[in-house]
């Protein structure tokens, strides 16, 4: 088992950093690579002047990392319940902040732990939501979760996703990722930190959607309102074992959106819901937690889901 040690990665105006837990210190999380096409060379009409090269193709604006059915059962079989006790217990990123409560309504079935092993080799978690999609196998969760920002080839392993995750109970089962949808924009510059993962059918062959339910999505909503941020948080006395929720206004902030909260490493992914019923469950998701304002957090911010976060829930939900 690989040494699992911690790192906060805070990704700020410049995206460069992110909320996953990873190393040893504060430092960056994990991304893979996207080869562009380029048109065959096209010959001009007389055989007197030189063939030229046509334009390259527009790249392909969404990323997929795909998992082989072989990475998929060994994924599976390497997240044992011990595996999972021992990551949160590796893991205390201080006190758990005023701003962020325990969850306390309907057990959330759609929300769950996203456990992977990062670049480094150190065993993690953030946090994912099922969503309604056409494959009814969709999870929203951001894209530092998945590969490193800005560092192609450099893509995470191992992961899987445990919808309803408490205190080491696993209700729903745990449903291997086998392809994980990014921005483009992530694998080059770090920017549009979110990220749409296609997960198998569970061990009984039921889609994750059938057996949990999915929250709505929302593209292109204007920003405000009071948005509930759900996550499971490395701060103690949590852990990771129990979900944390912050509750407020969204506010635009740098082509981005803020709420005030001080969730740490780990709800990294974690849904932002407008409309959220804490009796039914049920909300629409707006964005993800993708990062904090500074080392003692006061804020965490959101990507505006706009056209790119429409592609990339796209591309995942046909797959």
């Amino acid at each position: 088992m690989p040494k699992t040690t911690t790192s906060l990665a805070r990704h700020l105006r410049d995206r460069s950093r992110g909320l996953a837990i990873a190393g040893t210190t504060l430092a960056l999380t994990a991304l893979t690579a996207v080869t562009a096409l380029t048109a065959p060379a096209s010959a001009s009409a007389t055989a007197a002047t030189a063939a030229t090269a046509a334009p390259a193709a527009a790249p392909d604006p969404v990323s997929v990392l795909t998992y082989t059915a072989k990475e998929r059962k060994a994924a599976l079989a390497y997240w044992t319940a011990a595996r999972i006790k021992a990551v949160g217990k590796s893991v205390d990123l201080g006190p758990t902040g005023p701003k962020a409560k325990p969850y306390k309504g309907v057990a959330l079935k759609t929300v769950g732990r996203l456990f992977f092993v990062n670049t480094n080799g150190a065993d993690t978690w953030c946090t994912a939501t099922a969503v309604k999609s056409a494959n009814r196998s969709a999870v929203m969760t951001a894209a530092h979760c998945v590969r490193r920002g800005s560092s192609p080839g450099n893509t995470n392993t191992a992961m899987v996703f445990v919808p309803g995750y408490h205190q080491g109970k696993k209700p729903y089962g745990t449903f291997a990722v086998r392809s994980a949808a990014t921005p483009r924009t992530w694998v080059y510059d770090s920017t549009d930190d979110l990220s749409t993962l296609a997960v198998d059918p569970d061990k009984n062959g039921r889609r994750l959607t059938d057996v949990v339910g999915g929250q709505d999505i929302a593209f292109n909503r204007p920003v405000g309102g009071t948005i509930s941020a759900l996550g499971y948080s490395a701060t103690r006395p949590q852990r990771g074992e129990e979900l944390l929720q912050c509750v407020g206004v969204a506010k635009k902030a740098d082509g981005t959106q803020a709420i005030p909260c001080d969730m740490t490493g780990g709800s990294s992914g974690g849904p932002w819901l407008a409309n959220f019923n804490t009796t039914t469950g049920k909300g629409t998701l707006i964005s993800v937690n993708a990062s904090l304002d500074s080392l003692t957090p006061t804020k965490m911010y959101g990507e505006i889901f706009g056209a790119t976060a429409k592609k990339v829930y796209d591309k995942a939900q046909k797959s």
